[in-house]
């Protein structure tokens, strides 16, 4: 099969093919896999191949960036939100030299020892910059438009200030509203340095960065489990078709081994299925997932009512039914906030057959949030655009989880790196997750 001979191939050209078979699987030796071809496993595939290694990334879907990394707002964040010392909201390059322990990974709900989101922004306007990726940092206001809210923008504020984002500036509603006509709020605050970010071109600059330094990407190539071996680490995979028609609880048979001496799980909303399979690893360190769907709802009116994106105060499980504004100037609300059962099964998580249909019916929810901060939406002027599933590490009415990136050091299984639950602000966060990750378990 081209899948076969691809990867056996990759593995021959590095002198690294081994020999034997395992339940009738070809074993091919690998230096680093990556899981996943979001836009976190492409920059990491990059980051990996830049620093030397032979880099092979492994993708369920027929594409690149088809999950979590395509269904999204597009918005390049401040660190505003997430709390101190979480990995989310991480303002510096990591150190070179080994970093204290990080058993507190292994509970997600807890703030971590560094932060991501306002290294990774800095990371990412440079990187578009450079390399021609069409982004426009349009700046955010975020608004509270009843009385019991305004003290809230305070305790984001200081938030704020506590994450290194020192540009914020609080207003009253009348200032914001003489920059937003459109807009009603009793205050809000200017966060100047969020943005937008064409994140296809982004995920398709990386994949080039990464191909063009070696780097080998096999589409339709399930990750079905692994364990570890004799020999280390061992992959089992397998073409994503000849999962089609099994059904939960069956078995699969892997087509080929591959002998990773790193792995990234770098999966997305199969990295939890993916990390449950993987036999060898204490379960205790694998989080349970949770799965959030957001809808969006476009404007159907050809001129923005709005020149910033607008953001209300955060609710359980998202930030609000916000207004972003793509790089056309195409106005979309949301995404709202549907948890799903998680039922999903492993197979169905591996070939993301999640249900991302978008319910015209919704929309009687978005009038009357919208009309919040925008009287002036009209009815009938809302239309189905698009939804996403957000891998979330916490639950309804549970305080939001941090990013979870643990390796040896946590799990104790040499070579292997899960990260779980990267959710927003994952696109803003991914260089700067890519750095973290070279830095740390290099």
């Amino acid at each position: 099969m081209l899948l076969l001979r691809r990867l056996a191939g990759a593995g021959r050209r590095r002198g690294t093919a081994a020999r034997g078979l395992a339940s009738g699987a070809p074993r091919e030796a690998a230096d680093a896999v990556v899981v996943g071809a979001g836009v976190v496993g492409l920059a990491v595939a990059r980051a990996l191949a830049m620093a030397g290694r032979e880099v092979v990334v492994v993708e369920a879907a027929p594409s690149f960036g088809t999950g979590t990394s395509s269904r999204n707002s597009e918005v390049i964040h401040a660190g505003i939100y997430y709390p101190p010392r979480s990995l989310k909201v991480r303002t510096r390059p990591p150190p070179l030299l080994p970093l204290p322990t990080l058993a507190e990974f292994s509970a997600p709900a807890e703030p971590l020892v560094a932060s991501l989101c306002v290294r990774g922004k800095e990371m990412l306007y440079k990187y578009c910059a450079e390399r021609g990726v069409a982004h426009k940092q349009l700046g955010k206001l975020i608004i509270a438009t009843g009385a019991a809210e305004t003290g809230k923008l305070d305790m984001l504020l200081r938030n704020a200030k506590e994450n290194g984002v020192n540009d914020l500036q609080l207003m009253e509603g009348a200032q914001a509203m003489e920059m937003e006509p459109e807009l009603r709020c009793l205050r809000a605050l200017l966060s100047p340095s969020t943005g937008i970010v064409d994140s296809h071109s982004f995920m398709l600059s990386l994949l080039a960065d990464a191909e063009n330094l070696g780097t080998t990407i096999s589409y339709n190539t399930a990750v079905i489990g692994g364990h570890v071996g004799n020999e280390g680490l061992e992959l089992h995979i397998c073409e994503s078709k000849e999962l089609q028609n099994h059904t939960a609880g069956s078995h699969v048979t892997p087509q080929l081994v591959l002998l990773p001496k790193l792995l990234i799980n770098s999966a997305g909303l199969s990295a939890v299925p993916v990390a449950k399979r993987f036999h060898g690893l204490d379960q205790a360190f694998v989080p349970n997932p949770y799965y959030a769907r957001g809808c969006y709802f476009t404007l159907s009116q050809a001129k923005s009512p709005f020149s910033h994106l607008i953001y209300p105060l955060p609710e359980d499980g998202g930030m609000g039914v916000h207004v972003t504004i793509d790089l056309n100037g195409l106005v979309r609300f949301g995404p709202d906030v549907e948890w799903l059962d998680g039922g999903e099964d492993h197979v169905s998580c591996f070939l993301n057959r999640f249900d991302y249909s978008v319910n015209p019916n919704r929309c009687s929810v978005f009038y009357p949030v919208v009309r919040k901060y925008f009287p002036n939406l009209k009815d009938g002027s809302l239309e189905p655009g698009y939804s996403g599933i957000r891998p979330k590490l916490s639950g309804p009415g549970q305080p939001p989880s941090d990013f979870v990136i643990q390796g040896q050091d946590i799990h104790g299984i040499p070579g292997l790196v899960n990260l779980f639950g990267i959710e927003s602000p994952g696109l803003t966060s991914s260089l700067a997750i890519a750095e973290h990750i070279v830095s740390r378990y290099l």
